[in-house]
């Protein structure tokens, strides 16, 4: 039986253990850092240093390293030895304050979208001490920013805890206005993390799987999830093994993992922690991700982190519960119990649909990849088109102050259950909404557009930055009002009516939503090729560069990263699919014509009576199924020979990616597909969706 409290940030500097090590004007010095952003002077850094250095180095450890988030969407790290030589050919044992702070690594070889030439190696890692160091790998990790020589963000979190700062600035303005003061304001994150746990051995037969993390071929099993069985179903023993190391290892790094469960698909899991500061919880998503897959294998099984690694199933998500809190503890989102009467929070929330409705763009950029092209609009997860849910008691009050009316407070009661022994329990105030991208969920707003294999920096980072811009624009306005109660009742009532487009509280999945959608004026961008040029739209550039989230040369270079990480996925996918088909599904299917043949043949040698109808029509379909993969084959070879991934030949190779290539790729699948149910399966060179999905 493990002691959870004493396992529970075992493996993490934090501030307990700051608390014990740390001199008690060291330890305020670096409190001071972490909450308020004070810089913290070289000698206060060695203590700090040093403390840490002994800590790791009583658990067994040698080396330390600066983890940083580059722009290829996962982390980095370079690992250096305590290790300095000393006097008689012996060593010392040493980690200085000037370490801790700054690194350096070798920045050539990062997605730089043209920010830096190869030639131009250097890059600086810049330790961020609002993220707390941790031991992972028997490797002392620090978590750090990452720029080039010149300046520029290389990285993800450096816009993150710019965003933060520019919220922090810009909601203190708001709360001032109402008599509040506080010391600092940040946004909060919960992410919940959507993955698929398949057979390791399964996993391996597969190419598709390994080089792209998603299947290519597959035909679909009789049973998918049409009757919901695995929907928070009994964990299956394997599965529940690998939860339970799972939680472990992240509890030792002082993650707040706290849910899991089955989700809708086969082999389809979530875990959810509890919120936390943004920053620490995107650095804790990055580690859960990697974890997760480690243990997986442990437990000779696979973790699969693709949106959508199966078609005709759920894809995966990652929910990002964002919100706003104070340094006490105040989460600024929470309504109180009259909400029409409290106007902070109104005011806010105002700002919140204000910010949605004039970026949807970035929000629907923030969420957009190759992978999650392939999931948006499925069971379970939202469609393409930006709206905010609210609820109806909350669309109620808006709806009545932007009617000039009296709100009619309906008692929300409590709900019973008919069976005399079940308490009856309080009706929340808002129902959920599992179709809708951006949704109210009563202290929170849930987006839940992002990937399952995305960091969420992005997503979080564009949050913060529309939201602080709304919040600027009604500080600019209240702050020089004659009379301030009349001007903030009108400015939410104006807000409202201006944008009350995008508030959407019905069914996502409706084909007349697109319609009334359209008929609003609503964006609705299906694909990252239409969307992702956007991010450098003039109101984009300017936005981001009023806050200082990112220079308009670091926002042309992140498009053009994402740009080319598109067109490489789907190079890359589509040349997956050219050599399954050509070294393993079409040697494999050849053998079985000349069995049927033969067959055929030697029956009719038997008797001349004997019609044969059943093979002979097999044949006929297996070789004319046969000839069209071929067809379709040669078909994608020529289209994805003309994708180009050099920075002037972006745009047109995304079109072509996005019109030519996916559409080539799914004509080959549709026949493959068609080919696999034909043939049997010791002849099928790779496992079926059944053996993939059921036989963890």
């Amino acid at each position: 039986m493990i002691n959870l409290p004493e396992l529970f940030g075992s493996m993490a500097f934090n501030e307990t253990v700051m608390r014990e090590r740390l001199p008690m004007e060291a330890y305020k010095a670096l409190k001071n850092t972490m909450k308020k952003g004070v810089r913290m002077d070289m000698a206060t850094a060695n203590i700090v240093a040093n403390a840490m250095k002994d800590w790791a180095i009583e658990k067994g450890v040698t080396h330390y390293t600066h983890w940083f988030q580059p722009l290829s969407g996962i982390t980095a790290e370079k690992h250096d030895g305590f290790i300095s030589p000393c006097a008689g050919g012996g060593i010392i044992m040493e980690f200085s304050g000037k370490a801790l702070i700054k690194g350096e690594s070798d920045a050539s070889s990062f997605p730089s979208g043209g920010l830096r030439a190869t030639f131009e190696a250097r890059g600086y890692t810049s330790w961020d001490p609002t993220s707390y160091a941790f031991i992972k790998d028997g490797v002392l990790c620090i978590p750090t920013a990452f720029c080039s020589f010149s300046g520029e963000a290389l990285d993800t979190k450096t816009p993150l805890l710019r965003s933060m700062e520019a919220l922090n600035t810009q909601t203190k303005r708001i709360l001032k206005l109402f008599g509040n003061e506080c010391g600092r304001v940040f946004s909060t994150s919960g992410l919940e993390q959507e993955y698929f746990l398949i057979d390791r051995s399964t996993y391996n037969q597969r190419n598709d799987l390994i080089y792209t993390g998603r299947t290519l071929f597959g035909a679909r099993p009789p049973k998918g999830q049409e009757l919901d069985d695995h929907y928070f179903g009994s964990i299956k023993i394997r599965v529940s093994a690998f939860m339970k190391e799972l939680n472990e290892e992240l509890w030792k790094l002082g993650v707040l993992a706290k849910t899991e469960h089955n989700e809708s698909a086969p082999a389809q899991h979530e875990l959810a922690p509890i919120f936390t500061t943004s920053n620490i919880a995107v650095d804790h998503n990055q580690l859960t991700m990697e974890i997760m897959r480690k243990v997986a294998k442990r437990h000779d099984l696979t973790c699969l982190l693709h949106e959508k690694p199966f078609a005709g199933i759920n894809g995966s998500g990652k929910h990002n519960n964002w919100a706003i809190s104070t340094d006490d503890g105040t989460n600024l989102l929470e309504s109180g119990e009259t909400p029409e009467e409290n106007a902070q929070f109104l005011l806010i929330v105002c700002a919140v649909i204000k910010a949605v409705d004039e970026y949807q763009d970035l929000l629907r950029i923030s969420a957009a990849s190759c992978g999650n092209d392939h999931r948006l609009g499925g069971n379970e997860a939202p469609p393409s088109i930006i709206s905010v849910f609210l609820g109806d008691e909350l669309s109620a009050i808006l709806d009545a102050i932007k009617d000039g009316t009296v709100y009619d407070k309906k008692e929300s009661g409590s709900i019973t259950v008919g069976v005399d022994a079940l308490p009856a329990f309080p009706r929340d105030t808002t129902d959920r909404n599992r179709t809708s991208p951006f949704a109210f969920t009563g202290n929170k707003f849930e987006f839940r557009m992002p990937g399952s294999s995305m960091s969420a920096a992005s997503s979080t980072t564009f949050i913060n930055t529309i939201v602080a811009e709304s919040f600027r624009q009604f500080a600019d306005k209240l702050e020089n009002a004659s009379d301030f109660t009349a001007e903030l009742n009108e400015l939410i009532r104006e807000t409202i009516k201006k944008h009350e487009r995008i508030i959407f509280n019905g069914n996502g999945y409706d084909e007349a939503w697109v319609k009334l959608a359209e008929s609003r004026g609503l964006s609705n961008y299906i694909t990252t090729a239409d969307c992702m040029p956007h991010l450098t739209d003039e109101k984009n550039i300017k936005l981001f560069e009023r806050h200082g989230i990112y220079s308009e040369k670091e926002l042309f270079a992140r498009r053009d990263i994402l740009l080319e990480s598109y067109c490489k996925q789907v190079k890359i996918e589509a040349l997956v699919m050219i050599e399954m088909v050509r070294r393993d599904i079409i040697p494999s299917v050849i053998p079985y014509e000349k069995t049927l043949a033969d067959a055929i043949i030697a029956m009719k040698t038997v008797s001349k009576d004997l019609n044969c109808r059943t093979e002979t029509a097999l044949l006929k379909q297996v070789s004319e199924l046969l000839e069209q993969v071929s067809d379709c084959c040669d078909s994608l070879e020529k289209s994805v020979a003309g994708i180009c991934t050099q920075p002037s030949e972006l745009h047109d190779s995304l079109r072509s990616c996005n019109d030519v290539v996916l559409r080539d790729m799914q004509n080959l699948r549709t026949v493959t597909d068609r080919l696999e149910t034909l043939v049997g399966k010791d002849i099928w060179p790779y496992p079926s969706y059944g053996r993939l999905l059921y036989r963890v």
